[in-house]
């Protein structure tokens, strides 16, 4: 199980180092879209986006579906939960840790 949720982890955070992939994932949270209409504004090949939904789709980000002759995708927000869950760790770290310094730096100040 804790494997598992390793390798889903590690799958979403390195989905999610590629800034053209968070753009289309930023794309798709408006509606889906065609990977026609995911590809036009990038300056590369349909076959570079293609590869970019490929590792967005095994992340589990995106969800690819065929209407008719398109392929429709869609964003998966809730697989986005378990990078969210393991940051949320690392804010509360460093919000008890900055507001340790505030007081600090707030004792130091004060006139004696």
């Amino acid at each position: 199980m804790v494997e598992q949720a390793t390798e889903t982890l590690d799958s979403v955070f390195h989905a999610l180092a590629d800034g053209t992939r968070r753009s289309i994932l930023r794309d798709l949270s408006g509606r889906e879209k065609t990977v026609g209409e995911i590809a036009k504004p990038y300056p590369m090949s349909l076959a570079a986006v293609s590869k970019h939904l490929q590792v967005l789709e095994r992340a589990h980000l995106i969800r690819r579906e065929r209407k008719g002759t398109f392929q429709v995708v869609r964003l998966k927000a809730d697989s986005l939960r378990a990078a969210q869950d393991w940051l949320a760790f690392y804010e509360n770290f460093w919000s008890v840790r900055l507001d340790a310094l505030q007081t600090h730096l707030e004792q130091a100040q004060a006139p004696e």
